[in-house]
């Protein structure tokens, strides 16, 4: 019999029990189902319409969450889950030891700064193990199957989220909704509007025009670090500048791999970066298996993990990356 996706979320809970270090999430719920869809007056892009509610990340994954994956799942890395950039520069996770024996540790005071240089499959990779429950959990099946053994899979160009998942990277349509949509009754508007950064109750878009601070943290209602800090800073630090769903940093830090498939130009991807740009609406996208300085993750997952997984919930160069903007 196959097990339902509250059972599947009770074993997530056991095998997370099991782990002294298990990397828990912190999630907030999006709501509103059906919601119209965004629709960009000039080139025709749609996005944004979810029919179903669903959580996403508060927070982009970390490096020393990340780092907790590694250690269980990289002691000989075949499929290149670490980078050696992640070392230096404006990396947060060193590696020690030799292959097969591989050990890892977040960079001191960089532990709670996103993750980056990570690709797609990276990010995919780390969705598989949560959902398998951690510790020696798989990394090439759960909410994706990826074939080959190989960094980059054998099945690269058809990758989907697989049904059933419970913990998956969030699609261009629930980031992008998490991040502008607003229901109605903020800003200037009583109806339902597509704001043009992910800050709480911002006007529409098309009537006012916002700059965004991109200045160290704290910062106020409408900052992020969106290039003017030089660097990554931790998660959450702009506090009062929250989205509507209560998410931060969806504006700065890192841009955000998403598991939408945009065919010949590779995967989507969204948000500000700490290197600037990308922090008003748009559509952007990069080649899966593209690991850049200012690019990581967060995850989204379904509603009916949340009771489990918050039970221990507590406390991610651009190169040859291709972008387009539109808005």
């Amino acid at each position: 019999m196959v097990p339902s996706r509250l059972a599947a979320a009770a074993l997530i809970l056991v095998a997370f029990s099991e782990s002294a270090f298990a990397v828990t999430i912190d999630w907030v719920s999006v709501g509103d189902i059906g919601n119209p869809a965004y629709v960009e007056p000039q080139f025709g892009f749609t996005t944004g319409s979810v029919s179903s509610p669903y959580q996403i990340g508060k927070y982009e994954v970390t490096n020393s969450q990340y780092a907790e994956f590694l250690n269980a799942k990289a002691a000989s890395d075949p499929l290149g889950l670490y980078n050696i950039a992640m070392g230096s520069g404006h990396g947060g996770i060193t590696r020690s030891g030799v292959s097969g024996s591989y050990t890892y540790a977040s960079i001191d005071q960089r532990e709670n700064m996103p993750v980056n240089f990570v690709s797609f499959f990276d990010s995919a990779r780390f969705a598989n193990w949560l959902n398998n429950g951690q510790g020696s959990g798989d990394t090439e099946t759960g909410a994706y199957t990826l074939l080959g053994g190989t960094a980059v899979p054998t099945n690269a160009d058809t990758v989907s989220r697989n049904a059933g998942a419970l913990v998956f990277l969030p699609s261009e349509a629930e980031w992008f909704k998490a991040g502008y949509y607003r229901p109605g009754g903020g800003g200037t508007s009583a109806n339902p509007y597509w704001s043009d950064f992910p800050f709480a109750n911002l006007p529409y878009y098309g009537n006012v025009a916002v700059l965004i601070s991109c200045g160290a943290p704290p910062g106020g209602s409408i900052s992020a670090n969106c290039g003017g800090v030089g660097d990554l800073t931790n998660v959450g630090s702009y506090f009062a500048a929250p989205s509507f769903y209560g998410t931060f940093d969806q504006a700065g830090n890192v841009e955000e791999w998403n598991d939408t498939n945009l065919g010949a130009y590779g995967r989507a991807f969204h948000g500000g970066s700490f290197a600037g740009g990308g922090t008003a609406i748009g559509q952007y996208y990069s080649l899966p298996e593209n690991e850049f300085d200012f690019g990581g993750f967060r995850l989204a997952a379904l509603p009916e993990p949340s009771t489990t997984l918050l039970v221990v919930s507590g406390a991610i160069g651009l190169g040859a990356a291709r972008r387009r903007r539109i808005g």
